[in-house]
């Protein structure tokens, strides 16, 4: 089932399941900023990576001495979110702790989604709650990628705060030690395909809390993610797409205990608190 939210500049829609965003069209020009999700490249368009980011070593974690199976990006973007709240212009969708999820992720949690549209700005929302008596660890992101209505080498990002990055070399889905430092031009990053033979760009940190995509040198749109240290880049070769991933949390190395506390990036709630993070998506 899908939910729409517009303005007089945006309509938005999203899917019940994962709670994903499907499209942000701009009214004037009717274009999809959003990926189609053509599965040829990659079925998907935007979707939510919690209760982690990445892949897990092996694909499981331990958790006070029990081991537990979690697949690559977590369970959320593949379950049926509740809407508590739809106006014209806003949906807001919540996953709670099952029984189905606590075979793998045993802590009681809620995981609140928030669209909001405000004049050309699509605003991203995450509401994190632990419900549990223990502390609970967690990591939590977005996915969403952007068409490419040209061919990628008509594409650039722009990283307002950066002229170089840090980018870690994933191996087999795990990080690695191996990383490759990218001069940026003029503070911006060209793309192409050859930056992505091994998978995606992983950045642990930078300066820049705001990134435009400029096609062909023109601004389309702004990227801007104030609450998350971590950054993913990623497109498959010949897709005409780009991810711009927010993260709190990455994959694995290949050297991690496999403690979910002792996970590099891992997030860590007390009893009966939430955290709220977002980022937001403003089409020129």
């Amino acid at each position: 089932m899908n939910i729409k939210i517009s303005n007089s500049h945006l309509t938005a829609t999203i899917n019940l399941k994962g709670a994903e965003l499907t499209s942000v069209v701009k009214n004037s020009s009717k274009r999809n900023y959003l990926w189609e999700g053509n599965p040829k490249y990659w079925a998907k368009h935007a979707p939510i990576l919690f209760p982690i980011v990445g892949t897990l070593k092996d694909n499981c974690y331990t958790y006070k001495e029990t081991t537990y199976q979690l697949s690559r990006h977590g369970f959320a973007r593949d379950m049926n979110f509740e809407l508590i709240h739809h106006t014209e212009s806003e949906a807001h969708f919540s996953l709670q702790f099952s029984t189905e999820t606590l075979l793998v992720y045993p802590f009681e949690f809620e995981l609140q989604v928030k669209y909001t549209l405000v004049d050309n700005k699509l605003v991203i929302g995450y509401h994190v709650t632990n419900n549990s008596i223990c502390e609970m660890p967690f990591s939590i992101g977005g996915h969403p990628a952007f068409a490419l209505a040209k061919n990628i080498e008509n594409y650039s990002l722009f990283f307002k705060d950066d002229s170089k990055l840090t980018s870690y070399t994933l191996k087999n889905d795990l990080l690695s030690e191996e990383k490759q430092v990218i001069e940026l031009k003029n503070k911006s990053l060209a793309l192409h395909y050859n930056l992505f033979v091994n998978d995606a760009l992983v950045i642990k940190s930078m300066n820049s809390k705001s990134i435009t995509v400029m096609e062909n040198e023109k601004p389309i749109l702004h990227f801007n993610f104030q609450d998350f240290p971590n950054f993913g880049i990623w497109t498959k070769q010949n897709a005409p797409f780009i991810c711009l991933e927010p993260w709190l949390g990455y994959a694995d190395t290949d050297t991690a205990s496999g403690n979910i506390k002792e996970k590099e990036a891992i997030q860590l709630l007390q009893v009966n608190c939430s955290k709220e993070f977002c980022y937001s998506i403003e089409i020129l």
